[in-house]
């Protein structure tokens, strides 16, 4: 997981850091996974713009990803480690024994060639998926299921992993990547070690071109509108904005969202650091 810094031959190049592209052995996806992906540009069904800073960017495929991992007992080889322009993580191709082929988020550390498995007859090795309660305690694990069979929910994206911390009757208690510690049910999935490309976080685009590939369009800030678009717009000169809050009116820097009976509530330990 390297990344590559580039020297500062033209402008788009001086801050430019992206992966090196190391981990990946295959450039075209399984075809029998893969289906097209359509793109809104911020529309929705009546044709009106919902979504600003939207649109553009290179065309997708969309990878078939099993975030369930129902397939107990039944061992699987990587065959390939996948980049997927959907996620920052990486993906892995797997062959199961009885013939089957399925992508799931690759973990830190998998390799071409291992076997992996999950169900109650799997061991806590990196790219094993396990029931909470069976995962030994203070283990790294991603991939983490909020209800029975849903299929994971938590922790995908790159570099990412909670933390199980305890137990205590049919609840198992995570630190979750926010530092919030957070009940979920023992009888949840959750797959062994951290995420794949821990250096996502490290990455610089180096010019507003590479933004536009992704599919963002320039972001208008808030200050620099009339009143008429924004609450913070308008002024003589450069106004400082006032009280900082979204084109709506919500507050921002500290305001809380959350809904006080939100049934989830009752699960949270500990909230977030700030």
């Amino acid at each position: 997981m390297a990344l590559r810094k580039f020297k500062p031959t033209t402008p788009g190049q001086r801050n430019k850091v992206i992966s090196a592209f190391d981990e990946i052995t295959a450039s075209a996806p399984e075809k029998s996974l893969v289906v097209g992906k359509n793109n809104s540009g911020g529309r929705n069904q009546a044709g009106r713009m919902t979504m600003r800073y939207l649109g553009g960017g290179h065309k997708r495929r969309l990878r078939l990803i099993d975030f369930k991992r129902e397939k107990d007992g039944i061992p699987a080889t990587v065959k390939t480690i996948e980049y997927d322009p959907n996620r920052s993580a990486r993906i892995a191709l797997l062959f199961y024994a009885d013939g089957e082929k399925r992508y799931i988020i690759a973990p830190n550390g998998l390799k071409v060639g291992q076997v992996i498995l999950s169900g109650e007859s799997a061991t806590p090795d990196v790219g094993n998926a396990m029931l909470l309660r069976d995962i030994p305690l203070g283990s790294l694990v991603h991939n983490i299921e909020l209800n029975p069979g849903q299929g994971g929910k938590m922790a995908r994206s790159a570099g990412t992993y909670a933390q199980l911390m305890s137990r205590d009757g049919k609840y198992a208690t995570l630190r979750l990547p926010s530092g919030e510690l957070r009940m979920v049910l023992t009888s949840c999935k959750a797959t062994i070690g951290s995420t794949s490309n821990p250096d996502h976080m490290h990455e610089q685009s180096g010019k507003a071109g590479r933004s536009r590939w992704l599919g963002r369009r320039p972001r208008t800030r808030g200050v620099a509108m009339n009143p008429v678009d924004h609450p913070m717009g308008g002024g003589e000169g450069r106004a400082s904005g006032g009280h900082p809050r979204s084109r709506n009116g919500v507050p921002a820097k500290g305001y809380k969202t959350r809904h006080k009976k939100k049934m989830s509530n009752r699960l949270i330990v500990e909230r977030r650091k700030k």
